[in-house]
């Protein structure tokens, strides 16, 4: 899981139940959001709207489907 915040270390209008389920936070990275850069799972557009709007995006991880091996999941 992934939060992305419009300032540095700004939890301000991150609601709370979702900083006390997210556990303490550690930066990662620090990215420039423009037009001429992608992500590998997130739409760009999305991301800089809802930093925009709301001061963060979440970033959950990708739906995963477990592999079937003789009718038990792995």
């Amino acid at each position: 899981m992934y939060l992305y915040l419009a300032r540095k270390a700004d939890f301000a209008k991150v609601p709370d139940p979702l900083l006390q389920r997210f556990g303490k936070p550690r930066l990662v990275i620090e990215l420039q959001l423009d037009q001429h850069h992608n992500l590998a799972r997130e739409n760009i557009a999305r991301v800089r709207q809802n930093l925009l709007f709301q001061g963060y995006h979440l970033q959950l991880p990708p739906q995963l489907t477990p592999i079937i091996n003789h009718g038990e999941a792995i």
